[in-house]
């Protein structure tokens, strides 16, 4: 019965660091996407306003 309870324990502990680290990665990384995001830069000639 003991090792069993170990057992879970140690499944739930990684159940737990395995959702937190999703979280933190859904959480961390959508918001640095948003930030890197640039404009693509046009090429050829463009007509100068005056």
């Amino acid at each position: 019965m003991e090792t069993f309870l170990e057992f879970f324990r140690e499944v739930l502990k990684g159940i737990v660091r395995e959702i937190s680290a999703y979280t933190f990665r859904k959480n961390a990384l959508e918001n640095k996407k948003a930030t890197l995001c640039r404009r693509k830069l046009k090429g050829g000639s463009r007509k100068a306003n005056k």
